[in-house]
């Protein structure tokens, strides 16, 4: 009978929509409540390259701090990379096989939302195991042995290094695409602010003129000496 190793077993309370099992990559937008926490979980094996992107888009709340405060932990519960700003990219190689853990902690806005753009996910880069790598070698040499022209192998490998590099392009340009969001709300933000300043500003300056010309109409009204002289019920 199979059994699941410990490093892959999680919690009971733990959802699904919290869980992500392996694929290439993901890249979303969440909403973290007025100082919320938001963790996740995602699988990957020992040697494949574990990275993490975020990227604070938009804020709500007075006095609002952008900062977001990111633990990632070990399937062991060992805590392996910590970062506190409002943009960050985590990356390393996983050392043992199961669930890491990302938290995501808004506890610098006790009164205000924010919404963080994330992308992270696992891939090899070159990695291989000792045995793999020396049947691959031992492969290799016979079919140098047999054929030096092998336009297969050729093609295969440069297939595999084209790969690679499509896939860190692609991570470049979800990063880009978290800068160009996080840019769009803050420049909307910025926008709303100076309408409403130019709002308060445009009643301040009619309040004022209204204020001091009753101001000046008072100091201008004289009583004729009948009006003075004239008795009082």
């Amino acid at each position: 009978m199979f059994v699941k190793p410990e490093s892959t077993q999680l919690h009971e309370n733990i959802t699904d929509q919290e869980l992500f099992w392996g694929a290439d990559q993901y890249d979303f937008s969440v909403i973290l409540r007025a100082s919320g926490l938001e963790c996740f979980w995602h699988f990957a094996h020992t040697g494949e390259i574990f990275y993490l992107n975020f990227m604070v888009q938009w804020v709500t709340g007075v006095g609002h701090d952008r900062h977001l405060s990111v633990t990632v932990n070990a399937p062991g519960g060992l805590l392996l990379e910590t970062v506190d700003d409002a943009t960050g990219q985590i990356r390393f190689e996983a050392k043992e096989t199961g669930f890491y853990q990302m938290c995501f902690s808004n506890f610098h806005n006790h009164f205000g939302m924010m919404q963080v753009f994330l992308s992270f996910g696992v891939h090899y880069d070159g990695y291989e195991n000792s045995s793999t790598q020396k049947e691959e070698e031992k492969k290799k040499k016979e079919e140098a042995s047999k054929d030096l022209n092998n336009t297969l192998s050729v093609i295969e490998g440069t297939t595999h290094k084209v790969e690679m590099h499509v896939f860190h392009m692609f991570r470049y340009y979800a990063f880009s695409r978290m800068k160009k969001s996080a840019d769009y709300f803050l420049l909307l933000s910025n926008s709303q602010f100076v309408s409403y300043m130019s709002l308060g500003l445009s009643l301040l300056i009619l309040t004022s003129g209204y204020l001091q010309l009753l101001f000046l109409k008072r100091l201008f009204i004289t009583k004729t000496p009948e009006q003075e002289e004239k008795p009082r019920c």
